[in-house]
C-alpha cells in the first residue's frame, strides 16, 4: 500500500500520477510528441546559449541574461518531462513522496528564478534606454552577476519555504494526483492557499511592479524620441522581452486563479503543459525570430564561419 497509518490519520508515502491520457493506445502518441517537444526545447535553448558564448557581438548584459534564461528553460522542462516519459514507457504511475517534494522544490526554484531574471532584463532595458550615459557603469559585469545571484537566492528561499511548509501537512483523501507532474495542492487547501498568495504577492508582485515601472519609463523615453527610426529601434530591443513577460505572467496568473479548486482538472493539465513545455519551447523562437544578431550568430555557428569582429 502507498499509505501508512499514524495516530492522527493516514500518512502518504507515495503518489499515483494519472498522467495526461488514460487510454493505453494514446500513450505512444503522447510519448513521441513530448519527446519531440523536449528535444526541440533543449536543442533550441542550448543553441541560443552556444551562440551567445561564441559570438563576441553578443557579449552584452542583455544577452548575458538571455543565456541564463536559456539555462532556466532547459531546467524547467527537464524537471518534469523526462520523468513523465519514463512513466509512459514503464507504465508505472507511482512516485515516492520524497521524489514528489524534490520535483516540487526544483519546479518552484527554477520558475522563481525565471521571474526575477525577467525583472533584471527589464531593468537592463531601462538603463540602456533611459540612462545610456551611465549604462556601462550601472550594468557592469559585477552588477550582472549580483543580479543573477540574488535571483537564485530569493528563488531558493521561496522554494524551500514552500516545500518545507507542504512537507509538514497531512495530505487529504486518496493519494491520486490528476496531473503529469507532482502538483501537491490538495493538502490543507486553506493553509496552502494562504501561503501561496502571501509569498506570491511578495515574490511575483514585486517583480511585476518593477517591470511595469521600468517599461513605463522606457515608453516615456522612447515616445520623446523625435525620429521614427529611433523609436522603432528602441522598441525593437524590448519587443521580445515584453512578449516573454506577457506569456510567462499570463499563464502564471491563470494558474493561481484556480487555487480554490480542490480537484485538479484537464484545464490544470493544459496550463501545466503550457508552463513546462510550450513556454520554454517558445522562448528561443521569440528571441531569435526578430533578432538579427542572434540569427546571424546561429547561422555562423551552424556553417562554421567566424564573426568578422
Amino acid at each position: 500500500m502507498s499509505q501508512k497509518s499514524e495516530a492522527n490519520g493516514t500518512a502518504v508515502t507515495e503518489f499515483i500520477l494519472l498522467g495526461l491520457v488514460e487510454t493505453p493506445g494514446l500513450r505512444p502518441v503522447v510519448f513521441i510528441l513530448f519527446l519531440f517537444a523536449y528535444l526541440v526545447t533543449v536543442g533550441g535553448n542550448l543553441s541560443i546559449l552556444a551562440a551567445i558564448l561564441v559570438e563576441p557581438k553578443l557579449h552584452t548584459p542583455m544577452y548575458f541574461f538571455l543565456g541564463n534564461l536559456s539555462v532556466l528553460d532547459v531546467g524547467c522542462i527537464t524537471v518534469t518531462i523526462p520523468s513523465m516519459l519514463s512513466r509512459l514507457l514503464s507504465q508505472k504511475r507511482t512516485v515516492p513522496y520524497g521524489a514528489c517534494l524534490t520535483q516540487l522544490f526544483f519546479f518552484h526554484q527554477l520558475a522563481d528564478v525565471d521571474c526575477f531574471l525577467l525583472t533584471a532584463m527589464a531593468y537592463d532595458r531601462f538603463l540602456a534606454i533611459c540612462r545610456p550615459l551611465t549604462y556601462s557603469t550601472r550594468m557592469s559585469q559585477m552588477v550582472q552577476r549580483i543580479l543573477v545571484a540574488v535571483s537564485w537566492a530569493c528563488a531558493f528561499t521561496n522554494a524551500l519555504t514552500h516545500t518545507v511548509a507542504i512537507s509538514t501537512l497531512n495530505f487529504c483523501g486518496p493519494n491520486v494526483i490528476n496531473h503529469f507532474y507532482c502538483d501537491l495542492s490538495c493538502s490543507s487547501i486553506q493553509l496552502n492557499e494562504l501561503l501561496l498568495f502571501a509569498v506570491g504577492f511578495i515574490m511575483a508582485g514585486t517583480p511585476v511592479t518593477l517591470i511595469i515601472t521600468s517599461y513605463a519609463h522606457v515608453a516615456a523615453a522612447v515616445l520623446g524620441i523625435h525620429s521614427a527610426a529611433g523609436r522603432k529601434k528602441a522598441f525593437s530591443t524590448c519587443g521580445s522581452h515584453l512578449t516573454v513577460v506577457v506569456i510567462f505572467y499570463g499563464s502564471g496568473i491563470f494558474n493561481y486563479m484556480r487555487l480554490g479548486s480542490a480537484q485538479l482538472s484537464d484545464k490544470d493539465k493544459a496550463v501545466g503543459i503550457f508552463n513546462t513545455v510550450v513556454n520554454p519551447m517558445l522562448n528561443p523562437i521569440i528571441y531569435s525570430l526578430r533578432n538579427p544578431g542572434v540569427q546571424g550568430a546561429l547561422w555562423r555557428m551552424l556553417t562554421g564561419r567566424r564573426s568578422l569582429t
